[in-house]
């Protein structure tokens, strides 16, 4: 594991010591822009990869990052019923717009700006689960308990 962090990279180091986390961003030789290469890349489950989606209100427009297992399918009529409104997957534009980052390697903080977070449930079964970190090859370990604070996001079942 590299540490010679992208700047894109660099920006979620630092937005988890702002955020007060001792986490470390590894950038990997491997691509882990799907949840199956990482969890190939950090030798762990499917499941221990917190996958970073981003939808798209359909009424109002706004962003909901929705963090999911690695081997969970969002369930968008269930999303509905948590945000109150239809959503929509995002596009590679509306998601580097909100974001700041490219779809494959959207981490859970450092965000452009703020947006609501979903958080799977599912994730919670997990002693250590993987994030990205900003581009298709960083990921961080984390404790699943710290993302409801590391993001102000709610813990759900989405799938």
């Amino acid at each position: 594991m590299s540490e010679n962090l992208s700047s894109s990279a660099q920006r979620v180091q630092q937005a988890l010591a702002t955020l007060g986390f001792s986490y470390r961003v590894h950038q990997l030789p491997a691509s882990t822009r799907t949840a199956r290469e990482a969890a190939a890349a950090v030798g762990c489950e499917v499941g221990q990869i917190a996958k970073s989606l981003v939808f798209r209100r359909k009424n109002s427009g706004k962003a909901v990052l929705v963090i999911t297992s690695g081997s969970n399918r969002v369930d968008e009529a269930r999303l509905k019923e948590t945000v109150g409104e239809p959503v929509a997957m995002a596009n590679a534009e509306y998601v580097r717009e909100w974001t700041g980052f490219a779809i494959g390697g959207v981490p859970p903080v450092g965000h452009r700006q703020a947006i609501e977070t979903v958080i799977d449930r599912d994730l919670l079964q997990y002693a250590e689960i993987w994030a990205a970190a900003g581009t298709p090859n960083a990921v961080f370990p984390l404790n699943p308990a710290d993302l409801e604070s590391m993001t102000q996001g709610r813990v759900v079942r989405v799938a």
